[in-house]
């Protein structure tokens, strides 16, 4: 993760990702886990002084290094809940399950499909447990979701 100059505050937000496997267009809640090829780790990485300034989030969260997912994509997931949890230096700040998501796995599924097709390969992130926080260069984020593994990300001065 590179800080942007100019941006005062970055942080990180642990999230599971869903990663679409097939087209999916208004599809229903109860069938929702039939276009899910698996789940993966993703830093949602946001420029947090940018997102309170601006009234849409395309450019807190899209600047380049912002977003890393990985380390694999683990393809048995049935939609029973994981533990989500984020590092920063080996210090856990996060920690929750998907079990309590203000919007479940199967509920973004239908919403996102109703207005448009996802296409395999599509990214679905869910939500972070309470606890983000600011980066600074030098730290080593690490996002641990249960089944999948870590991605850790190294913080650097662009």
């Amino acid at each position: 993760i590179r800080l942007p100059p100019g941006v005062g505050s970055v942080h990180y937000e642990a999230q599971l990702a869903m990663v679409v496997g097939k087209p999916a267009h208004r599809v229903k809640a109860a069938r929702a886990l039939e276009y899910i090829f698996g789940i993966t780790c993703l830093n949602d990485v946001t420029a947090r002084d940018m997102q309170n300034k601006e009234p849409q989030y395309t450019r807190c969260k899209s600047f380049d290094t912002f977003g890393p997912i990985g380390p694999l994509i683990a393809t048995d997931f049935d939609g029973s809940p994981r533990m989500v949890e984020g590092f920063v230096n080996g210090e856990r700040r996060q920690s929750s399950s998907t079990s309590v998501l203000i919007f479940p796995v199967e509920f973004l599924v239908e919403y996102i499909t109703f207005v448009m097709t996802l296409e395999p390969g599509d990214i679905i992130s869910t939500g972070t447990p309470p606890g983000v926080g600011p980066l600074k260069a030098g730290d080593v984020f690490t996002v641990k979701v249960e089944g999948v593994g870590e991605l850790s990300n190294p913080v650097a001065d662009e």
